[in-house]
């Protein structure tokens, strides 16, 4: 894929930003995990984990164009990270999902986190950046792979950060998107109340409505 075209492809692409952290948003990629009834798939080729990493500015656009270029070459190789990316999703899903229910996360999720974990944080390292520091990754880029170190870390980084007490889910049964819930009072219940905040309470109208009816014979 060339420049124009990559640039082209990062701005038709759409991708939710509910969920208030990039793991989270990651999760929320594809609808109907709860369910095992997946739609609306926005990880439908090996390019797409690559424009949702620079969107979410986990990527520059130097790997990004790297991560491509390297794509092109080995599309074997680009189907099988794609893959990986997808069941990480799936991994970070289960275990956020537990979380935010007060369950003990299920293991072998927690295990598949950790061996992508694993896998990105050797190529991790900190970078004096302004008046601090910041982390950064080796040659970022130049292995397919590398679009999923940053997903395996923010996923870590929230699970040790004081803002896990906040991950929800969505309460919308088949939908199960996660977010943090940074409103005052905590009352956040849906994912967006533009798409499943109104489908419920169209549904409960509904069913006022119903109930209210009364026909005679």
């Amino acid at each position: 894929m060339g420049t124009t075209h990559y640039i082209e492809h990062v701005h038709e692409k759409e991708f939710s930003e509910v969920g208030g952290w990039p793991a989270l948003d990651f999760v929320n990629t594809v609808s109907g995990l709860p369910t095992g009834a997946l739609s609306e798939e926005r990880f439908e080729r090996y390019e797409d984990l690559v424009a949702w990493g620079q969107k979410h500015e986990l990527l520059d656009e130097a790997a990004a164009r790297r991560l491509l270029s390297g794509a092109s070459r080995r599309p074997g190789k680009a189907k099988e990270v794609l893959e990986r990316g997808r069941a990480l999703r799936a991994a970070i899903f289960r275990v956020f999902t537990d979380v935010a229910a007060e369950r003990r996360p299920d293991p072998s999720a927690l295990e598949h986190l950790n061996a992508e974990l694993a896998a990105a944080m050797p190529h991790a390292r900190l970078e004096h950046a302004g008046e601090g520091f910041a982390w950064s990754w080796h040659n970022p880029g130049a292995e397919l792979e590398s679009v999923l170190w940053p997903i395996a870390k923010s996923a870590a980084d929230l699970l040790v950060s004081h803002k896990l007490e906040r991950v929800r889910s969505c309460q919308n049964d088949t939908c199960g998107w996660l977010f943090l819930d940074l409103s005052k009072n905590r009352s956040r219940r849906w994912c967006s109340m533009s798409d499943c905040g109104n489908t419920a309470k169209a549904r409960r109208h509904y069913h006022r409505k119903v109930k209210g009816v009364v026909t005679f014979q």
